[in-house]
């Protein structure tokens, strides 16, 4: 087997319910490793860019205007599988219907807001992660 990265973001609304040390600690707890790490403010000109496949859809505006809204935790993390492990890991995108024991199950909810809020990402291929890591830390 092949050790991969994957890039995971602690989304605005995790940041500012102080729950990115929670995070890492799952993460670190699972075994992967962190490459690295990084608190800021995301332009909106870098969401464009993460978020590209989902331009032009009915929600994208209201993501980019939530992901810039305030500061967010971005990581690379790496480890063996790390990419499907984080995903079993962060639980279903709907925070609802995440299962207890994964991060959004145990720490989201959904709030009623026009925007899905539920704390994490985490890149969903290799390829994905590629891209993704090299929008968000384009030194590695």
């Amino acid at each position: 087997m092949t050790s991969e990265r994957s890039l995971v973001l602690v989304k605005p609304d995790g940041f500012a319910r102080g729950l990115t040390g929670e995070v890492l600690r799952r993460i670190e707890a699972k075994g992967y490793r962190l490459v690295a790490l990084s608190v800021l403010t995301a332009s909106p000109e870098m969401l464009h860019r993460h978020y590209a496949e989902h331009e032009g859809k009915p929600f994208f505006e209201a993501l980019v205007e939530f992901m810039s809204s305030g500061p967010l935790t971005a990581a690379v993390i790496e480890g063996e599988r790390c990419i499907e492990g984080f995903r079993s890991l962060a639980g279903a995108t709907d925070p609802t219907l995440a299962p207890p024991g994964s991060i959004r199950g145990d720490l989201g909810r959904d709030w009623g807001e026009g925007v899905q809020k539920n704390i994490v990402h985490g890149s969903d291929s290799p390829e994905s992660a590629a891209r993704e890591i090299g929008i968000w830390f384009p030194q590695l």
